[in-house]
């Protein structure tokens, strides 16, 4: 039987899907261990909570804080351990590749994948006593990858990877993995990693080679967030991968998401077509030396 005030830790609750997590979760009836860098932003998320919510301080890069906060919740959940464990920590990278400073990359894939590894390793045993579950969030970037957006698309596929694995790997312990396939969300995380500002600062040969591509990629990421389905869709999608009986292995969630499937199920040159035309000339920014 499910308990009847279930426990669950979510990462990234600051902002954007995880914050609509936190509060959705919240709102029914679940603990909410919310997960934040900032205590600031701990507060703030109380404000529109009740008092079961909880922030907790945990940045996934950092495996000091990560063994702080499992100390922390230990202490909450006690020989009951945890019912779930949401991991929603992730920023976006944008850019071309071919330009991309390293450093970001590997940021990108510290936050989004590691740091996603590292925590679940922290939890699994406070899991194993509530036979828990965890619900990884990926994102339809991880089946389908758009130019421009390929260090955040490469963490997502990776997440795909790692939810495979762990799901068979910890079957024997009833514990479930489940992984949420957003597709056009209403969040900031876009607005973030293409806006004019970050665009900006790539050095004047990639301007020079990409010019008219970089300009659609921040009309492409400003229309992914004004068109996008409200967060707490997603948090819908994650209680039910939670408490149902039965979750699903898998759960799309997007207007768009059926299109972006249906994209990756035709022959390469087709999508890959398809996709060009639809991002805005990608060849129209090649100049004459490239």
């Amino acid at each position: 039987m499910k308990p009847s005030n279930p426990t669950v830790v979510i990462t990234g609750a600051s902002t954007g899907i995880g914050q609509a997590c936190a509060l959705y979760l919240d709102s029914r009836g679940h603990t909410v261990l919310a997960g934040v860098r900032r205590a600031e932003d701990g507060d703030a998320l109380k404000q529109n909570a009740s008092e079961r919510l909880t922030p907790i301080l945990l940045d996934v890069t950092d495996e000091d804080s990560i063994r702080a906060s499992v100390v922390q919740v230990e202490d909450r959940v006690g020989d009951a351990g945890l019912n779930g464990l949401v991991n929603n920590a992730g920023i976006a990278v944008g850019g071309p590749l071919e330009f991309i400073d390293i450093a970001d990359f590997r940021r990108q894939v510290e936050v989004n994948l590691t740091g996603q590894v590292a925590v679940t390793q922290a939890y699994l045993p406070l899991l194993r006593r509530a036979t828990g579950r965890i619900i990884n969030m990926g994102s339809i970037g991880g089946r389908s990858a758009l130019p421009f957006f390929g260090p955040y698309a490469a963490t997502k596929f990776g997440l795909e990877a790692i939810t495979d694995a762990l799901r068979l790997e910890l079957r024997p312990w009833g514990i479930g993995v489940v992984i949420i396939e957003p597709g056009s969300i209403k969040t900031p995380i876009w607005r973030k990693s293409a806006s004019p500002e970050t665009v900006s600062r790539f050095p004047p040969e990639a301007h020079a080679k990409y010019g008219a591509v970089l300009d659609a990629m921040i009309r492409v990421s400003a229309r992914i967030e004004a068109q996008g389905l409200p967060a707490i869709e997603v948090a819908k999608a994650v209680e039910h991968a939670l408490t149902a009986r039965r979750p699903k292995y898998r759960y799309l969630v997007g207007r768009d998401v059926a299109w972006s499937v249906f994209l990756e199920r035709l022959p390469t040159w087709l999508r890959d077509a398809i996709i060009a035309r639809r991002i805005g000339a990608l060849g129209q920014g090649r100049d004459q030396g490239a």
